[in-house]
C-alpha cells in the first residue's frame, strides 16, 4: 500500500501507545493507592475521636426524653460540627438506627447503619475500614466509632457514637485542592518520563532496525535496476511480483516482497532450465535423425562401390551422384547447426562495416543463376536506389542466401522465386516470395508473434528438426535490430520480409 509507514515508525507508534496505556494504568492505580493511603492515614489519625468525645462529653450519650438532656446533646453535636465541618456526627441506638444528627434531618436518607463494620472497628480490625454513609451516597465511608457506657441493669448497650470522617464537604474541598495538585504534579512527571522513554525507545529502535532498513533498500534498488530479470515463466510470460512495483517504506514488507520475487525468479529459472534441457534433448534427437538418413544412404552407396558389384559405368555414376548428394546434405546440415549455435551464443554483431544493401541483394540473386535455362530467382519491382547499411556483410549475405535457398527447395519446379527490395521509412525490406506449398502453421505463428524458431526446436512431420535456414535468418535480423515476418502471399506460396534498419 503506497505511503505505508516504515517498520521503525510503526515500532515507535506502538511504543507510544504502550506508554500511553501504561501511563493511564499507572495513573488510575496511583490514584487508587493514594486515596487508600490517605483514607487509612486519616482513619488512624482519628481512630480515637469517637471514644474521646464520649469520654469528655458524656451528655452526648444521654437518651432520655428530657428536654434539657436533648438540648445538651444537641449543643455538643453542634460544637463538634463547627470545630470540624469535614466530619458528620451521628448518634445510633443499639440496633444501629440514627437517633440524632446536627443538620437538616431530611439529609439523612439511610437511617440504618451496618453495625458489623462498627463492631469490627471496635474489635481492632485492620484499617482502613468503611461503613455506611447515612447521607445515602452509596459510597462506603471511613469512620470512627465508640460504644456508649452501659448502664446498670441494661442487657444491651445504650447506643453508639458514629463519626463519618470523609463526608461530602471534606470530599469536595479535597477534590478541589489536594487531588488537583497531586494530579497536576503526577501528570507532569508522568509526561516527562514518557517523553524521555519514548525518545530513548526511538533511538534504540532506529539503531536496531538500521541494518534491516539498509537491507530493504538494497533489495529495492536491485529490483529497480533489474525489473524484469527472471520475471518470466517457461513460455516467456511476465510473472507478477505482487508489490515489486509499489513504493513502500515498510522494510519487513519490502524484504518479504523481495523474497517472494526471488522465489519466483528461482522457480522461473528452474523451469527455463528444465525446458532448455528438454529442448536440447529434442534438438539432439532431431539432429541424430537428420544425420542418420544421409549417413546410412552414403554408407550403402560406398559399400556398393567397394564391393565391385556395379558392372556398368552409368550405374556407378548414379551411385556416386547419390552419395555426393547425401554428403552435401550432411555438410549443409552440420554447417547450419554450427552457424546457428555461434549466432545464439552472442548478443551483438562483432564485425560491422558500411556497405550498399541494394548491391548485396543483387549479388545474392545472381549467385543462384548458374544454368542456361530460365533463372530460378529473379529480381522484382522498381530499384529503390542506393541503400546504405551498417552491419556484418557476411551474416546478411548468409541470411539472404538461406531465404532464397529455402524458397527454391520448397518451390522446386514452380514459378521462379521473386526477390524485391524496397525502402520503408528508416528501414529496408527484402521480400522473398515463392509459389510453393507454404510454411507450416507453427512456423507462421512463431514468425507472426516474433518468437524464436529454435527455442523450442521445430519438429518435422516425418521426424527430425526443421527451419534451420529460417532460424539463422531470423537470428541475423534480430542481431542487427531488425525482424523476419511473413506477409500475405501474391503467388499463393510463402512471402517473407526481412526488415533491416538503414544507416543514419
Amino acid at each position: 500500500m503506497p505511503g505505508r509507514r516504515s517498520f521503525t515508525a510503526r515500532l515507535t507508534l506502538a511504543l507510544a501507545l504502550l506508554l500511553l496505556a501504561y501511563g493511564a494504568f499507572v495513573g488510575v492505580l496511583g490514584r487508587h493507592v493514594a486515596a487508600e493511603h490517605e483514607q487509612e492515614a486519616l482513619q488512624r489519625l482519628s481512630h480515637g475521636l469517637a471514644r474521646h468525645i464520649v469520654e469528655h462529653w458524656p451528655e452526648i450519650t444521654l437518651t432520655d426524653s428530657d428536654q434539657a438532656d436533648r438540648a445538651a446533646r444537641a449543643a455538643v453535636l453542634s460544637m463538634l460540627m463547627v470545630v470540624n465541618p469535614g466530619i458528620q456526627v451521628y448518634v445510633l441506638d443499639a440496633d444501629g438506627r440514627v437517633e440524632a444528627y446536627i443538620g437538616d434531618p431530611g439529609m439523612v436518607r439511610h437511617e440504618q447503619v451496618d453495625l458489623q463494620a462498627v463492631r469490627d472497628f471496635l474489635a481492632g480490625a485492620p484499617l482502613p475500614l468503611r461503613g455506611t454513609d447515612p447521607m445515602g451516597s452509596g459510597i462506603p465511608r471511613i469512620f470512627s466509632a465508640a460504644m456508649f457506657p452501659p448502664r446498670a441493669g441494661d442487657a444491651r448497650p445504650p447506643g453508639y457514637l458514629y463519626v463519618v470522617l470523609d463526608g461530602q464537604a471534606r470530599e469536595q474541598v479535597a477534590g478541589q485542592l489536594s487531588l488537583r495538585r497531586v494530579w497536576q504534579g503526577t501528570g507532569l512527571v508522568a509526561a516527562a518520563g514518557m517523553l524521555v522513554t519514548l525518545l530513548i525507545g526511538v533511538f534504540v529502535f532506529r539503531r536496531l532496525t538500521q541494518p534491516l532498513h539498509l537491507l530493504a533498500g538494497r533489495l529495492r534498488d536491485y529490483s529497480l535496476r533489474t525489473p524484469h530479470a527472471g520475471n518470466a515463466d517457461a513460455d516467456g510470460r511476465d510473472v507478477p511480483t505482487g508489490e515489486q512495483e509499489q513504493s513502500t517504506g515498510d522494510e519487513v514488507r519490502a524484504i518479504g516482497a523481495a523474497f517472494d520475487e526471488m522465489t519466483q525468479r528461482i522457480e522461473a529459472q528452474t523451469a527455463r532450465e528444465q525446458q532448455q534441457a528438454s529442448d536440447h534433448r529434442e534438438m539432439m534427437a532431431g539432429v541424430a535423425h537428420d544425420l542418420r538418413t544421409p549417413l546410412t544412404a552414403l554408407h550403402g552407396h560406398l559399400e556398393a562401390l567397394a564391393g565391385r558389384v556395379l558392372a556398368e559405368s552409368g550405374q556407378r555414376e548414379r551411385v556416386l551422384a547419390a552419395a555426393l548428394a547425401q554428403s552435401d546434405k550432411v555438410r549443409r546440415l552440420s554447417q547450419q547447426l554450427f552457424e546457428l549455435a555461434a549466432l545464439q551464443s552472442t548478443d551483438q554483431v562483432l564485425n560491422r562495416e558500411r556497405f550498399r544493401l541494394d548491391e548485396l541483394v543483387t549479388d545474392a540473386v545472381q549467385k543462384f543463376d548458374l544454368g542456361d535455362g530460365p533463372p530460378p530467382v529473379t529480381l522484382h519491382g522498381a530499384p529503390p536506389g542506393p541503400l546504405e547499411f551498417e552491419g556484418d556483410l557476411h551474416l546478411i549475405d548468409r541470411a539472404l542466401s538461406n531465404l532464397i535457398d529455402n524458397a527454391m527447395r520448397h518451390a522446386a519446379g514452380a514459378a521462379p522465386v521473386r526477390v524485391s527490395l524496397r525502402r520503408a521509412g528508416g528501414q529496408a525490406e527484402v521480400l522473398v516470395e515463392d509459389a510453393g506449398p507454404g510454411l507450416s502453421e507453427e512456423l507462421l505463428h512463431r514468425l507472426e508473434q516474433g518468437k524464436s524458431l529454435r527455442d523450442p526446436p521445430l519438429r518435422r512431420t516425418g521426424g527430425g528438426i526443421g527451419g534451420l535456414g529460417l532460424a539463422i535468418a531470423q537470428r541475423v535480423a534480430v542481431l542487427h535490430g531488425g525482424s523476419l515476418r511473413p506477409l500475405p502471399p501474391v503467388l499463393g506460396g510463402t512471402r517473407l520480409c526481412l526488415a533491416l534498419p538503414l544507416a543514419g
